[in-house]
């Protein structure tokens, strides 16, 4: 028998490795706006953001069920592997709202004619974007704006 995959019901959880619980907690909740939903042995926390799953998680060692991996932090913000992208109605107020909240935008935001965008990092160096979609046409080489 096969199971239906993906299936209603399923999540996805994004985990994010800290190199401060408390401090990375404070970040996501106080200028996010993310909600704590739970934490676990000083080493984990699980919050909610829009329709997502964060898992902020300490670094540490290779486990049995992940011999050859090692949980760190990022050791260089200008070297991004991933990112999280918020999708956002007025690009510049959201800009405002954050900045108000703390956070340190890596400038201010860029008007292109397919979208207005600015970057911006939690205390760990995790890179996140706001966006907002205008109804310009996408460049057909828009992934490497990125």
């Amino acid at each position: 028998m096969t199971e239906e995959f993906p299936a209603p019901g399923m999540t996805l959880t994004r985990l994010l490795v800290v190199s401060d619980l408390e401090r990375a907690k404070r970040w996501y909740r106080d200028v996010l706006g993310a909600e704590v939903q739970g934490e676990y042995g000083g080493t984990s926390c699980v919050l909610r953001f829009l329709d997502a799953w964060l898992l902020l998680v300490t670094g540490g060692p290779p486990t049995s069920d992940k011999p050859t991996v090692t949980f760190a932090a990022p050791d260089d913000p200008d070297r991004v592997m991933a990112e999280l992208i918020i999708g956002v109605p007025d690009c510049h107020s959201a800009h405002a709202t954050l900045t108000a909240r703390g956070a340190r935008f890596l400038a201010s935001p860029v008007e292109y004619d397919w979208e207005i965008r600015a970057f911006f990092r939690d205390p760990d160096g995790h890179l996140f974007e706001i966006s907002e979609r205008r109804s310009g046409p996408l460049p057909e080489d828009a992934t490497h704006d990125r």
